[in-house]
């Protein structure tokens, strides 16, 4: 974070003559941070209340501490009340932005924004220093934090916008002010919150309201959703497809390969290319396709984003590709939902192996619709070559029910190390595992325990 005024950063939560011109250095919401010459925000929380630490962070040179009401002992001339902390955050967030011109990529979308915004992050990075989203800071609170690492040599950021109600990807993108939009697709994420999915994507074509006049708002043609949304008329869409030669930008000869997908990209206004991205299914190719026009928009010339994009590899607990002596394991941990789940058991059918192992804990957050998606995918697993499903969770357990009635070989599993015992006994080398389910499973903690188990075994059979 660059230093600014008080009075610039400050602007809408406290008056100018109020504050004055002190440079602040930092925001913080942690008071292990606080450094003199910051603002403290505090939050208020069922274990940490932030306001318990406010006196502390002043003595520890704070500048300033926003705080949701009077705290005793904390002088008034030194306190910003706001009720709502988010809300300073975002505030905040946006005065600081508004002082830096750099060209701002805003994606969104139910499934795939975060490889999309890791695809945008390294195309663009051959045009100039580029910061971006880290992690799953997409929200009220970490899009703040992201837009705080701008600085003055910042040419691009990539900001990646979640949410969980209607009206947020509203707040976050006036805050970030896109000059370009990425809509990847209209999903079931958050259903029980928003009721069908044509309110899921209303809520996501609130990104347009950031954006300025004429700005690109990439969308996904093979999307009916997004196909039939009636769009600001503001923005201007570039259309991606696998499917449809009449978007801007097409994929066609998609093939799978063992480290990656490789496809022919028509772009209708720059040629064909031969791509091959190191990413695995279909999906990653609809990824690619929005990040290559997000790149082309901003100003890269073609071969250019494309050779950026093929150093592409996936972080974190997304389709990490792991061997556990012989055994291929694909950990897919981060996130579930019925779209992503499709997309990683079609993904999975190609990939190469003996046998295929399926490990599917419960997609969250899906309301009503939760007993008859996991329905679905015990139907759609019956479709795909699995040989061996093992499920674990309480919606899970339908998954498992309906799969088992269409055939195939199912066991669910009440904990990680019943399931760690039961890929132990069953696979071997050349055979494949795919763990996914939502986050809140924490499914990669069978990953941990199964490969525990092969390495004990591989030191027992040395030593014997």
């Amino acid at each position: 974070m660059e230093h600014i005024a008080a009075n610039i950063l400050l602007a809408g939560l406290a008056p100018a003559e109020r504050t004055g011109e002190q440079a602040i250095t930092l925001v913080t919401t942690d008071s292990r941070a606080v450094v003199p010459g910051c603002v403290f925000v505090a939050f208020p929380g069922e274990h940490f209340d932030g306001h318990k630490f406010a006196a502390k962070a002043l003595e520890d040179g704070a500048a300033w501490v926003v705080l949701n009401h009077p705290v005793e002992g904390v002088p008034e001339e030194k306190t910003i009340l706001c009720p709502d902390s988010y809300q300073a955050m975002m505030q905040m967030g946006a005065n600081y932005r508004a002082q830096f011109s750099p060209k701002v990529v805003g994606v969104t979308g139910s499934v795939g924004k975060t490889t999309t915004k890791e695809f945008c992050a390294t195309a663009l990075q051959a045009l100039g220093k580029t910061i971006k989203t880290e992690g799953n800071q997409n929200n009220e609170l970490g899009l703040p934090r992201t837009l705080f690492q701008i600085d003055s040599a910042t040419q691009y950021a990539v900001i990646e916008m979640g949410m969980n109600h209607a009206g947020e990807i509203s707040r976050l993108s006036r805050c970030a002010k896109p000059d370009i939009g990425i809509i990847t697709c209209i999903g079931m994420s958050h259903i029980g919150n928003l009721g069908s999915q044509e309110n899921i994507c209303k809520a996501k074509l609130e990104i347009c309201e950031g954006m300025p006049e004429g700005a690109p708002l990439i969308l996904n043609y093979d999307d009916p959703f997004l196909r039939k949304a009636k769009l600001p008329g503001h923005v201007r869409p570039v259309w991606f497809s696998m499917a449809s030669q009449e978007a801007d930008v097409y994929a066609s000869a998609i093939r799978q390969e063992d480290d990656g997908m490789s496809f022919l990209l028509d772009d209708a206004e720059n040629g064909c290319f031969m791509v091959h991205i190191g990413a695995l299914g279909r999906h990653n190719v609809a990824n690619a396709l929005a990040a290559y026009c997000a790149a082309i928009q901003a100003g890269l010339e073609p071969r250019d984003a494309l050779k950026q994009m093929k150093e592409f590899r996936q972080t974190g607990m997304r389709q990490q590709i792991m061997d556990s002596h012989g055994v291929k394991i694909i950990k897919d941990c981060y996130n579930a939902n019925p779209n992503s789940m499709k997309a990683a058991l079609e993904m999975f059918q190609d990939y190469p192996c003996k046998r295929r192992f399926a490990v599917l804990a419960d997609m969250l957050e899906l309301g009503d619709q939760g007993r008859p998606a996991h329905e679905d995918l015990g139907r759609l697993v019956a479709q795909c070559g699995i040989d061996v499903l093992i499920t674990y969770g309480e919606l899970a357990h339908r998954t498992a029910t309906v799969a088992a009635a269409k055939g195939i070989k199912t066991v669910h599993a009440n904990n990680y190390d019943e399931i760690a015992g039961l890929l132990a006994k069953a696979a071997g080398p050349g055979d494949a595992i795919l763990f996914k389910g939502s986050r809140g499973m924490a499914l990669e903690n069978a990953v941990d325990r199964f490969c525990a188990l092969q390495d004990a075994a591989a030191k027992n059979e040395t030593n014997g």
